[in-house]
């Protein structure tokens, strides 16, 4: 595809079959590709502002599959389908439907229930979301735009901020992220719902 990738730290790189779904072959950097995908996801965030995203639409497959498809449909061909290769995060891919479907009826438990507070209860579920790395990329992105239509849809509160800044990038605020990511991937929620305010 001659697009110049250089992964930055946590990202899941991609494989020759999943590069050639690239859709704009005028794409020849990852600065570029950051770009349309930006344009990409901000569309997909004003049309889920549109919608009314009820715990059951949430935690369903249909639902986390079409909001990557909104998110990435106009870049990458593979947008919303669950990935077929294996990657040096997440599951093996045979599994992630299974997976899925336990992490959504986890989720309606713990929000029907009131198990945890709402915060935590959407960062637990983006931590899982992502664990399980349905897609062949955009997981991180689409994981955190999950857990805030959680918070603005299912609970009626503010998105989060996630430090504020874009975290596509190498620099200090996406270290602090992965290292909430692995507190939590050790039980510790804490960093992650405190990262994901800041």
């Amino acid at each position: 595809m001659g697009l110049n990738s250089d992964a930055i730290a946590g990202q899941t790189p991609l494989d020759e079959e999943e590069s050639e779904g690239l859709l704009i072959r005028s794409i020849t950097t990852q600065a570029e590709l950051n770009e349309f995908e930006q344009m990409n996801i901000e569309k997909a965030i004003e049309w889920t502002l549109g919608r009314n995203i009820t715990v059951e639409k949430f935690c369903s497959e249909t639902f986390v599959k079409q909001l990557h498809l909104k998110m990435f449909q106009q870049v990458w061909r593979w947008a919303g389908k669950f990935r077929l290769s294996e990657k040096n995060i997440g599951i093996r891919s045979s599994l992630i439907s299974t997976e899925l479907k336990k992490l959504n009826d986890d989720c309606s438990f713990w929000i029907n229930n009131k198990v945890y507070p709402e915060e935590e209860i959407a960062i637990r579920y983006k931590h899982r979301l992502v664990s399980i790395h349905c897609f062949s990329n955009g997981n991180g992105r689409h994981s955190r735009l999950m857990a805030d239509v959680m918070m603005t849809h299912v609970f009626k509160k503010k998105e989060f901020t996630w430090g504020s800044v874009a975290l596509a990038n190498n620099s200090e605020y996406r270290r602090l992220y992965l290292d909430a990511l692995h507190a939590a991937d050790n039980g510790n929620m804490i960093p992650l719902v405190i990262f994901a305010k800041s």
